[in-house]
């Protein structure tokens, strides 16, 4: 006598599953479908992103209102080598899927994307002069002083996100956009780039008056510099941003690299001990919008721990930015999990015969 049990989902986009047993209760085997839902709903976030509304940035008509099968891939615990990908155009179809948008589509909205994708070039070629201005800058005036170019770095760093929740509180005030999720991801990375700075400040990045005045200034008007792009095109702030990001990754990455021997033998600052160890760690999770939650748990038993960890977060921000930049709802990592627990697809029948 053999027991089978199927499972199929025919209108849910997220999940198409058939699962076979001999032995599982069916408990557990909508359990393994929920597992695997969860999964592909994680990386809506790094597919589906920002959509604009009318008042911040006009939609792309050349995209359809189809769903697009989403394939999940979270990056493991056991992999050694964040990558940040590099930026790209935010349409990323198949060619089947292009052929059948396109022919959709009017000649009036092939000529509409062709003026977007020269404002995204442009756009994006502003953020790139920008940031390697700013970094030519740095180069000189911190070419062998690590701790306090870090330093800098990190008081830049969180200040974009400061700016986006300060754009988000204003249209919500007014009842144009409210979207808490968006709320809940950037406050999480101001979060964690605090507590960079406060790595930093402990180990003595912050002590030169210099520093501390060339930072602070640099901040406010990067600040303000960052509400006005936000508010104009949150695609382009949102890419400048990426630039910041990507630029922390690979200081930390070359530091990590000339000096990872002396890093291996010196202590752990307190403060990241227990922002990385803590209880607590639901903002940890939040920011990282490409991983599942509980998935990332960092050890810190040295130095070294501490900056290979801050530069994998540096490589999630970078992942949050790109996702950000192209249409689409920004799901937070929590969001995704209480969706997955709670909702069970519509059209699941299951089926289990004794034999």
């Amino acid at each position: 006598m053999i027991a089978t049990a199927t499972i199929t989902t025919t209108t849910t986009p997220v999940a198409s599953a058939t699962l076979f047993s001999t032995a599982f209760p069916t408990s557990s085997l909508i359990s393994s479908l929920k597992a695997a839902n969860f999964k592909t709903l994680a990386s809506l976030n790094r597919r589906n992103t920002l959509r604009y509304n009318s008042s911040l940035s006009s939609r792309p008509r050349l995209l359809s209102r189809r769903s697009y099968r989403i394939q999940a891939s979270v990056l493991q615990e056991n992999e050694k080598e964040v990558v940040v990908e590099e930026s790209c155009p935010p349409k990323n179809f198949t060619d089947n899927e292009q052929k059948r948008s396109l022919d959709e589509n009017s000649q009036e909205s092939s000529s509409s994307s062709g003026f977007e994708r020269f404002v995204i070039k442009l756009e994006q070629s502003v953020n790139i002069f920008l940031t390697d201005s700013v970094i030519q800058i740095l180069d000189v005036l911190y070419r062998d002083r690590d701790y306090p170019r870090f330093f800098v770095l990190e008081t830049i760093a969180r200040v974009p996100y400061f700016a986006f929740i300060s754009v988000l509180h204003l249209y919500e005030s007014f009842g144009w956009w409210r979207k808490a999720d968006y709320l809940k991801v950037h406050f999480a990375e101001s979060w964690n780039e605090m507590h960079h700075l406060l790595i930093m400040e402990e180990l003595g990045g912050n002590a030169w008056w210099f520093d501390r005045f060339l930072s602070q200034h640099m901040a406010v008007f990067y600040y303000f510099m960052t509400v006005v792009m936000y508010a104009i095109s949150p695609r382009m702030a949102y890419h400048f941003s990426e630039c910041v990001e990507a630029h922390a990754f690979e200081t930390y990455d070359k530091f990590i690299k000339a000096k990872g021997g002396e890093l291996k033998k010196m202590a752990a600052p307190e403060v990241a001990i227990k922002y990385y160890t803590g209880g607590d760690l639901y903002l940890f999770d939040e920011f990282q919008t490409d991983r599942v939650p509980n998935t990332r748990r960092p050890k810190i038993d040295n130095l070294y721990d501490v900056f290979m960890n801050i530069r994998d977060d540096e490589a999630e921000h970078c992942k949050t930015m790109k996702a950000c930049q192209r249409p689409g709802n920004l799901r937070s990592p929590h969001s995704l999990a209480e969706d997955a627990i709670e909702e069970k697809p519509e059209s699941e029948e299951t089926v289990v015969k004794e034999l």
